[in-house]
């Protein structure tokens, strides 16, 4: 874990080598765009299905923020983008790795995003990350088993000693009925919805079963390909989207329509051609098309 720590400690090193080049004008800013985009290695999650034997897992509430990966130096988003955080936000913060979510409070998702993407610091962007927190579930570089992680990680976050760096809170459940009775609860309190970590499991940079995330839907993640005019009430703005689902082999995927979930202001300037949008569905047609889909967002990272 160590060794895969450093790799992913000096990539980052390089990026920002590159950038200092680049305005030395030592390097093009192509060559910048390349590598200042290289994408942490984080564990992500598949969805839980019963079954699963609850007691092997931990369960805390799922945080609709996000992603954000404290390398020991600076934190960067999932998908590998510096966030311009203010100094105070990160001060004193440790050399050891942290994963977690930058969040805004539950059902304060475009809140969060629009505070992460902002890249010039003003008084404006200082006040909104005055209501953002550091949801900290993880410790990359930590060894042993998540259940061995825990305690280091609620004892580094005690450390920093911050309030708005919070050590997420993990517990067990007894099976699927408790597990079921604690989401309605998270629901109704806003939340979007839990996470089941397996206690013996090692920190590893990839999508598999020792993470998993409970929620009332399923959603996936679509690439837009055209935008399909509306009719009726919506003639002059979007009707759907026509989007397709990745493959794996780099192949064209499933095409399906997306044709509700927006807001009026999505239907007049809808998600641009080429971007990626997250969609919340309820199971499989035979024809492989998840039935009863709708937009969520934008992917921003």
């Amino acid at each position: 874990m160590k060794k895969s720590s450093n790799r992913l400690a000096l990539s980052f090193r390089a990026s920002l080598l590159c950038m200092l080049l680049a305005t030395m004008g030592l390097v093009s800013w192509p060559a910048l765009g390349q590598e200042a985009r290289v994408k942490p290695a984080l564990m992500l999650a598949k969805v839980y299905a019963p079954g699963v034997v609850l007691k092997d897992y931990w369960v805390s509430e799922k945080y609709d923020g996000v992603r954000g990966f404290w390398d020991g130096e600076k934190l960067w988003t999932r998908g590998g983008e510096a966030v311009v955080a203010p100094a105070w936000f990160t001060a004193d913060w440790p050399k050891t790795p942290m994963d977690g979510e930058l969040w805004a409070g539950r059902g304060q998702f475009s809140k969060a995003v629009s505070t992460v993407r902002q890249q010039i610091p003003s008084s404006a962007t200082d006040a909104a990350w005055r209501d953002m927190r550091f949801m900290v579930f993880d410790l990359p570089a930590q060894p042993g088993f998540f259940t061995d992680r825990i305690q280091p990680l609620n004892a580094l976050v005690a450390q920093i000693n911050q309030p708005w760096v919070v050590a997420v809170v993990q517990y067990r459940l007894a099976d699927h009925a408790a597990l079921q009775f604690q989401l309605k609860k998270t629901m109704k309190l806003g939340g979007e919805g839990l996470m089941l970590h397996r206690g013996d499991s090692l920190y590893k940079g990839l999508r598999n079963d020792d993470l998993l995330k409970v929620k009332t839907h399923e959603d996936a993640e679509a690439r837009v390909i055209a935008h399909i005019p509306g009719k009726g009430k919506y003639t002059g703005q979007l009707g759907a989207l026509l989007v397709e689902i990745p493959t794996t082999d780099g192949k064209p995927g499933l095409r399906f329509k997306l044709g509700t979930g927006f807001s009026d202001s999505q239907r007049t300037a809808p998600p641009a051609v080429g971007s990626q949008v997250t969609y919340r569905f309820r199971g499989l047609n035979d024809s492989g098309v998840p039935r009863f889909a709708s937009f969520i967002r934008v992917r921003e990272d």
